[in-house]
């Protein structure tokens, strides 16, 4: 099995090319391929399946944990990346940029690889994120409750850098009582530069990652502030309220190809 490691502000990401040779996927074997002691080391893993005449390709998810699951923004921003190291055509877009658009976990995306650095490997992918509706903004707790793809709970706290984000991030992640699936916890701080700091526990890896991509949309759209600083790297955020919804979601940010490997099956 081919391999590809990619990163979206420190959030990491084992990637395949599924377009011409499946490989078998069970939660056993994505857990044990995303383990950081015994496997390659993830947050979690992505396959890039064929397109179609509407998509230049098709995105499926899973967490470390070994399920599949909801939508990753950051994800999408790095199968965005690989979709373009692979020489996938996407359509030409603004200026020269291309663009793709494909299917994901929670439905279609637009994406733009912004700048690629072939040397470095690193770029700037922009993806568009669905619409979150109003209504779907809810005050719970001492926080909000919205879903931008994948469920967030943001809440304000002092002194995030030495915050129990693990701890407290576990606790309200398994309040079944709000969220019986379960829920990503944000955790956000402004900064005196303007910026607002967030840091994620997020489901499904069960432990706070460096950055997370729906949860920086979600805590952009419930403080208005669209400059967000996280343990991995900056982002922004876009959107447009128009009342009832905030539409022409954008997230942008880092994206970074580490490195591709094989590796000889079953693991």
């Amino acid at each position: 099995m081919t391999y590809y490691k990619f990163d979206g502000a420190g959030n990491d990401f084992i990637l395949l090319d599924i377009r011409r040779e499946s490989v078998p996927l069970d939660p056993e074997r994505v857990a044990r391929l995303c383990h950081r002691r015994f496997g390659i080391g993830a947050d979690g893993l992505m396959t890039l399946g064929a397109g179609s005449e509407d998509f230049d390709f098709e995105m499926r998810y899973y967490n470390s944990d070994g399920h599949e699951a909801t939508m990753c923004g950051n994800g999408g921003r790095c199968i965005t990346a690989f979709a373009y190291l692979l020489g996938i055509e996407g359509r030409a877009g603004a200026e020269g940029l291309r663009s793709y658009r494909f299917v994901g976990p929670d439905g279609p995306h637009d994406a733009t690889v912004l700048l690629w650095d072939a040397e470095a490997r690193v770029g700037l992918v922009r993806l568009g994120m669905r619409d979150v509706t109003c209504e779907g903004v809810h005050r719970v707790l001492d926080g909000w409750l919205l879903d931008t793809g994948s469920p967030h709970y943001v809440q304000r706290v002092e002194g995030l850098d030495g915050y129990d984000v693990v701890g407290e991030g576990r606790r309200l992640r398994h309040r079944t009582d709000l969220w019986p699936a379960g829920v990503n916890v944000n955790f956000i701080e402004d900064l005196p530069d303007g910026r607002l700091a967030v840091r994620t526990y997020e489901r499904g890896v069960e432990d706070e990652t460096w950055a997370c991509g729906t949860g920086v949309t979600a805590c952009a759209i419930v403080t208005g502030n669209n400059r967000l600083h996280t343990r991995g790297g900056d982002f922004k955020v876009t959107f447009t309220p128009t009342g009832e919804r905030y539409t022409d979601v954008q997230l942008t940010g880092p994206v970074a190809y580490n490195f591709q490997a094989c590796m000889e099956l079953p693991l």
